[in-house]
């Protein structure tokens, strides 16, 4: 498989490939995507897919992570756009390899800030994602180390009435800049 690569996905020559390996083999599918965001192809030395990302707007609130940064409510309204949330990873069912899930993670970390920087042109200084426990355990996330933060309460966030139930999810956060907690908390606003 080696040298593993990953494309923006946002190209008429990837996206669809992109598109139909979510729609198939993601349990969520492919939703309309809102705002910001980007999407990864993981292809092997063959060009051959082996995997599926998908960063994009970070939850408006979500307590273990606002206590990991441990910013204020104006703090977080004007810094949200910095923080990035992992919407969808994907290997698909006929790829078993050891060790791979978090290989894709780390190499996702070290690209997307400087793809974000350059479609976007702001930062983005924490990753965060969800992982529904009661389908995964979260291990290639701690393999790639990403910091458990915490459990989700059950709520959605298209839950504005309270009434949805969704399952408990693991909260991981990944700091991107050593300095994340100051540049997260300045009381300017970000672009």
């Amino acid at each position: 498989l080696r040298a593993i690569h990953l494309i923006v996905a946002d190209i008429a020559a990837t996206a669809p490939l992109w598109h139909t390996l979510l729609s198939a083999y993601h349990y969520r599918g492919v939703k309309t995507r809102v705002g910001h965001s980007l999407r990864y192809l993981a292809l092997d030395r063959q060009n051959r897919p082996v995997g599926c990302l998908l960063f994009g707007a970070a939850a408006w609130t979500c307590a273990p992570r606002d206590r990991f940064i441990g910013w204020t409510s104006a703090q977080r309204q004007a810094h949200l756009p910095n923080v990035l949330n992992n919407m969808r990873f994907l290997i698909p069912p006929w790829v078993r390899v050891p060790h791979l899930a978090s290989h894709l993670l780390a190499l996702a970390v070290r690209q997307l800030p400087t793809d974000w920087q350059r479609n976007y042109g702001f930062p983005i200084y924490l990753l965060e994602t969800f992982v529904d426990q009661s389908r995964f355990s979260g291990t290639c996330y701690r393999a790639a180390n990403w910091l458990p933060g915490g459990e989700t309460t059950g709520r959605s966030r298209q839950d504005r009435d309270r009434l949805l139930r969704v399952p408990v999810k693991a909260v991981y956060v990944y700091p991107l800049h050593s300095h994340f907690r100051e540049q997260l908390s300045q009381e300017d606003r970000c672009p």
